[in-house]
């Protein structure tokens, strides 16, 4: 019967999808996709996401949380930051200059209006109000406030370098202390105060475990950690292999090329929403704000750092200041967050406005 076992994890969907999209990257590699690859490739990653987030929640029900949250949210990163180095190394300098800002601010809108409001939107929907722990809450919305401010808004306002830009220096500050700041916040979160962001029912009760199941064994976890990491990199290679066709249709359409960038954002945190918005229609709903900010945390704290090694190497000019509206954008995003997160409860309103102002986002990048 454990041979049986064993076997037939090998034959499910989410062992299968990973590999198969794996070895597409692998065929495809260096190659340009005829229009028949592009479709096959495309439903491979999107296969390769949905696979990633299963691996991912059976490796969070093993190690709980809030250090199950950290598992996704530190993969799609790693996701984000490959991407946007490829693109960036690959493409016209002119266009990609300003492209790891593009995806970090989608990726900020995206996590803390799109996931927040789709989140909220489903518990309160099932529950008629979702609760949450405003203590950690308001902890995680604060380090991404100070995050995006620190990497995004003061590139506009400093001299020392031309145009929305950082100096060597002041690139080198910046990446430290998102380093920094990220690791502060990801201690007192698994450490220090980890019952700041244990999930809350609806009754009031702190969740410290998963019910309704045992954790899985640790042999299947360790296979689960293997099947996600092949995942990732089918996500990344494939994703690449796809991004030049995404950039001809964005510019085909007419769009601006910031719209390259909101894409390679839905794409990465597209396993970020779905295991986000089933944990909220499971009364976890502190969960889901856990991966949300966890995960906007992550795009600044992680992916400026390692954007600022890359360009070492790389040539061409790195802009990191956001325009006059997507600064409106940001304070408008973190006020709202303020009077959501504060009482500790949500309901349908508290959605909707998130919601509408990623709506917002989106419309104003493609008709700036």
């Amino acid at each position: 019967m454990a041979e049986t076992a064993e076997k037939s994890v090998f034959l499910r969907w989410t062992t299968i999808l990973p590999v198969l999209a794996l070895v597409a990257f692998l065929v495809f590699l260096g190659t340009d996709l005829p229009k028949w690859g592009v479709l096959v490739v495309a439903l491979l990653l999107g296969g390769a996401v949905l696979a990633s987030v299963h691996h991912a929640e059976v490796i969070a029900h093993r190690v709980g949380e809030p250090f199950g949250s950290l598992v996704l949210a530190v993969a799609v990163t790693i996701i984000e930051v490959a991407l946007i180095v490829s693109v960036m190394a690959g493409g016209d300098e002119s266009k990609s200059a300003a492209l790891a800002r593009d995806t970090v601010f989608a990726a900020v809108m995206i996590t803390c209006n799109g996931i927040v409001g789709l989140c909220l939107l489903a518990a309160a929907l099932r529950r008629r109000v979702a609760i949450f722990n405003p203590e950690g809450t308001g902890a995680a919305l604060a380090t991404v406030a100070t995050l995006a401010t620190l990497s995004l808004v003061l590139p506009t306002f400093t001299t020392s370098a031309p145009g929305p830009q950082f100096s060597a220096a002041q690139l080198a500050f910046a990446a430290c202390a998102s380093l920094a700041l990220y690791g502060l916040f990801v201690g007192v979160q698994t450490v220090r105060h980890r019952d700041y962001f244990l999930p809350i029912t609806t009754a009031g009760e702190v969740v410290d475990t998963e019910e309704h199941a045992s954790p899985p064994p640790m042999k299947e976890v360790v296979i689960s950690l293997v099947l996600l990491l092949v995942a990732l990199v089918a996500v990344v290679g494939d994703a690449k292999a796809v991004s030049p066709t995404i950039e001809r249709a964005v510019s085909d359409a007419g769009l601006p090329h910031a719209v390259v960038g909101v894409v390679i954002a839905l794409m990465v945190l597209l396993p970020e929403t779905l295991a986000a918005v089933r944990a909220a229609r499971r009364d976890r709903t502190q969960t889901s704000l856990n991966l949300a900010y966890g995960s906007a945390m992550a795009s600044i704290g992680l992916t400026i750092p390692a954007i600022a090694i890359a360009s070492i190497w790389m040539t061409g000019p790195l802009v990191l200041g956001l325009e006059p509206t997507h600064m409106i954008l940001l304070a408008l995003t973190v006020v709202t967050g303020i009077i959501t997160i504060v009482p500790g409860r949500a309901t349908l309103l508290h959605a909707g406005i998130h919601l509408s102002i990623l709506a917002a986002f989106i419309f104003l990048a493609m008709t700036p």
